[in-house]
């Protein structure tokens, strides 16, 4: 990364933005590399980075297909989907436990 220009933090000139002000823009970086490193100072510690893009290179974000629609609905299901009883838990499973709630603590929350 050497080479590149390093803004204060809220000092960075109009037409750089981080990944997530790019995709709030419906932007994404499409390719390009970073463009300039923002740094925010901390007192005990070394100083945050983000990572510029430039506004102008950046390139609209691919829509949605029916297949990835499909996958992530795949995927979603199979964070709810309990390993031990195999049921559909009606929420993501915490990974703290790594089972449904009712796996978990089999006792019933009313024995603590």
């Amino acid at each position: 990364m050497a080479g590149l220009p390093v803004y204060r933090w809220r000092l960075a000139p109009d037409g750089y933005a981080t990944r997530r002000q790019l995709r709030a823009r419906g932007l994404r970086p499409g390719g390009q590399g970073v463009a300039a490193t923002l740094e925010r100072p901390r007192r005990r510690r070394g100083p945050l980075v983000a990572f510029l893009y430039r506004v102008d290179l950046a390139k609209p974000v691919r829509p949605m297909t029916p297949g990835r629609w499909s996958a992530l609905a795949k995927a979603n299901a199979a964070r709810r989907l309990c390993p031990q009883c195999r049921r559909d838990a009606g929420y993501v499973i915490p990974t703290s436990l790594g089972t449904c709630v009712t796996c978990a603590y089999p006792g019933g929350m009313a024995a603590a």
